[in-house]
């Protein structure tokens, strides 16, 4: 599968963006797609994961960021809302399969698409 982010930009704390994820090559509904960012000078952290069995959060965007997906669309959205110059970032989408692998684990995703770059100023 392949994947295409897109949606980052420039907003201010407060401001609200969307990131979207289209997959080509396969359905998502087949995978755990999932949500990663990387800030400058550090590692790169999960955010949020989206499959037909659920949805799950890091605790750091838990009730700000929602995460959801369009099936006919073949994409995952991550609605984030109430940014934080903390949220600043290049976000990453993933692909997995189902797994015993914890979802937070950016390990256990085999698929990535390239970064788009969030940036929020305070």
């Amino acid at each position: 599968v392949q994947l295409q982010a897109s949606g980052g930009g420039l907003v201010q704390a407060g401001d609200s963006l969307r990131l979207s994820c289209t997959a080509s090559g396969r359905t998502i509904g087949t995978y755990v797609m999932g949500w990663f960012r990387q800030a400058p000078e550090k590692e790169r952290e999960f955010v949020s994961s989206w499959s037909k069995f659920g949805t799950y959060y890091a605790a750091s965007v838990r009730g700000r960021f929602t995460i959801s997906g369009d099936n006919v669309k073949n994409t995952v959205y991550l609605q984030m809302n109430s940014l934080k110059p903390e949220d600043t970032a290049v976000y990453f989408c993933a692909a997995r399969s189902f797994s015993s692998t914890p979802t937070t684990s950016g390990g256990g995703y085999a698929y990535w698409g390239q970064g788009t770059l969030v940036t929020v100023s305070s």
